[in-house]
């Protein structure tokens, strides 16, 4: 789930990234009604949640329908612990900022599937440095990724042209230094419990964290301010 708000009195719209569909608005009727056969359904479309549904689905229309649903993947922790809950909504918020096309990408759907589950068992560490993962590895599947790699002969990260240089750019999007060799490393990170061998402070985590929002914002049109990465700069 993305996003969800009230519809009628007793119904909801919500924004979804699907499987089959990608970016997908439904109407889920009846769900916000006072009756026992109701009550507890609005947890479900809270942003996050992983839904299986069966869904009425004419690309004719704008907005399509939600027959039937269950939960994917029931949380133990992100929607209770306040740390994984902010990064959570980091991840959520950053789709919403970039994904401006409606087609599906069943690897970028697998990503933030995957994501959101190993965010629930992870530990403090893993945690705090898996919002620059994912960011990294949303613009791959966005078709930005990073090009080349930290070294002696190209020590700086050219933000706007997505790629390690030799040289300091005029512009002053671009990293180098132990920033560029970490974003480097996190780059070229397959498994995610690698995320676990990276030690960061939360001076460099921060500013990485920043330099990334940058990359995306250079190459989504119109992805506008971010929030809950501020809360992300005071927690992690």
């Amino acid at each position: 789930m993305l996003r969800t708000v009230k519809y009628g009195e007793t119904s909801v719209i919500t924004t979804v990234y699907t499987e089959l569909f990608g970016v997908q608005s439904y109407i889920v009727k009846g769900i916000r009604q006072s009756t026992k056969k109701s009550q507890g359904k609005g947890n479900y479309f809270q942003p996050a949640a992983i839904l299986e549904m069966e869904v009425y689905n004419n690309e004719m229309k704008g907005l399509q329908f939600v027959k039937e649903f269950q939960w994917a993947h029931i949380y133990t922790t992100v929607f209770f612990d306040v740390v994984k809950n902010a990064v959570a909504m980091y991840i959520i918020e950053l789709l919403h900022h970039s994904l401006k096309q409606p087609e599906a990408n069943p690897e970028l759907f697998y990503l933030i599937e995957d994501t959101l589950m190993q965010l629930d068992g992870g530990s403090e560490s893993f945690t705090a440095n898996l919002p620059l993962y994912f960011t990294l590895h949303l613009a791959t599947e966005l078709g930005f990724q990073l090009q080349g790699t930290f070294g002696d002969d190209t020590p700086v990260l050219d933000l706007a042209e997505g790629q390690f240089t030799a040289q300091v750019p005029a512009h002053k999007y671009h990293i180098e230094g132990d920033l560029a060799r970490t974003t480097s490393e996190i780059n070229s990170i397959s498994f995610y419990s690698e995320l676990e061998k990276i030690k960061l402070t939360r001076t460099t985590r921060r500013l990485l964290l920043e330099a990334f929002q940058d990359y995306i914002a250079l190459h989504v049109q119109d992805f506008g301010e971010m929030r809950s990465w501020k809360v992300l700069q005071e927690i992690l």
